[in-house]
């Protein structure tokens, strides 16, 4: 599989019902930093296009007067994709990213496999990250009534603040507030009248050769939530519809076999909880680190930082789980600070550790 960033980028735009999706769509369609790009949606009628900027249309698609695209999906992304691009390969179309608007109350993590197991989409496409639009009037209500919209907002990479104008300052102050508790390591824009700047929402995930040592950092994140000290976990202290997160940062270089055994019990007890996990590792014995990201127990192939440069050699993990207690969350990824002779394996291929589990 290409890791080598040659694959389309393919930004996934979610967010509850009436979160503003829609404006942030035109905005974006009429920006000519935007380049071409292909933008997926359910049903044109419900996309609510601006026809003053469609240049032609047929059953399927709509092209733009600004060279972008637009078709639509009636349940099977996969199909969508695969026609992309053959009619690309074919030269009937131009693009070099995608956009997929999901439904108000989906979950993003079907579509984030779909991009990672589908054999014949997965070599072409790529997933550039996850744009969760979160609407300050109605928020702090949604969040409060629908779990669905909170995993929406743990599983972004970035979140956009919408119609920030129809609230007072305190309000708009402690929605964000209540966003970072969910997910502090998603960078926040604010969106003016649905203009947000492009560059803020492309560009964002770490899976490539290319990656700087920056680029790395903006996509784990940095959380303002407190740091356990003693084991250098640092944790959300808010917990919405039992959404916790975690994260770890380890100095030194991980053991390959406490890696493996963490991932694989990790994966056995609670993958389908697992909402998303991300970061860079450095392995012992391996002359460069790299980064992975898996939605559930599905996880993209790992990419090797071949043209690494940088001195540091801390790895830095994000787990983000339901149903997990924060306890929990951090005994596993203290596992990850377990040397070689505490994880061994046999002859017979069986790993065998020494630490109790925390599940």
């Amino acid at each position: 599989m290409d890791t080598t960033g040659t694959r389309i980028p393919v930004t996934l735009l979610t967010g509850f019902l009436g979160a503003g999706k829609t404006t942030v769509l035109n905005h974006l369609i009429n920006d000519p930093e935007a380049g071409r790009i292909a933008v997926i949606v359910n049903e044109f009628g419900a996309a609510g296009l601006d026809h003053d900027l469609i240049e032609a249309s047929t059953e399927e698609t709509i092209l733009m007067q600004s060279g972008c695209l637009c078709c639509t999906f009636r349940g099977d992304i996969s199909k969508t994709l695969g026609a992309l691009m053959a009619r690309k390969k074919r030269n009937e179309l131009s693009f070099d990213r995608i956009v997929i608007e999901t439904t108000g109350i989906a979950d993003p993590a079907p579509i984030l496999q779909t991009l990672v197991m589908d054999d014949l989409i997965a070599p072409y496409f790529r997933m550039d990250g996850v744009v969760t639009l979160a609407d300050a009037a109605a928020g702090p209500a949604t969040l409060d009534a629908h779990s669905e919209a909170v995993s929406q907002i743990a599983m972004a990479d970035r979140i956009v603040v919408t119609k920030t104008d129809l609230v007072s300052e305190d309000d708009v102050a402690a929605f964000e507030t209540r966003l970072a508790d969910l997910n502090g390591r998603a960078k926040p824009i604010t969106a003016d009248r649905g203009a947000v700047p492009v560059g803020g929402l492309f560009g964002i995930s770490a899976m490539r050769e290319d990656v700087s040592a920056e680029d790395i950092a903006a996509w784990i994140g940095n959380s303002s939530a407190p740091q356990d000290a003693a084991n250098g976990t640092a944790f959300q202290a808010r917990h919405d519809h039992c959404i916790t997160s975690a994260s770890i940062e380890i100095e030194a270089p991980i053991s390959a076999n406490a890696f493996d055994f963490w991932l694989d019990m990790l994966l056995a007890f609670k993958g389908p909880d697992i909402l998303r996990m991300k970061g860079i590792v450095h392995v012992d014995d391996m002359p460069w680190p790299f980064v992975f990201h898996g939605v559930q127990h599905i996880f993209d192939a790992p990419v090797p930082l071949k043209n690494w440069s940088g001195q540091d050699a801390t790895s830095r993990v994000v787990v983000i789980a339901r149903n997990m207690s924060q306890d929990d969350l951090d005994a596993s990824l203290n596992m990850l600070r377990m040397k070689p002779k505490e994880v061994e394996t046999t002859a017979d291929g069986m790993v065998h550790e020494t630490a109790p589990m925390p599940f």
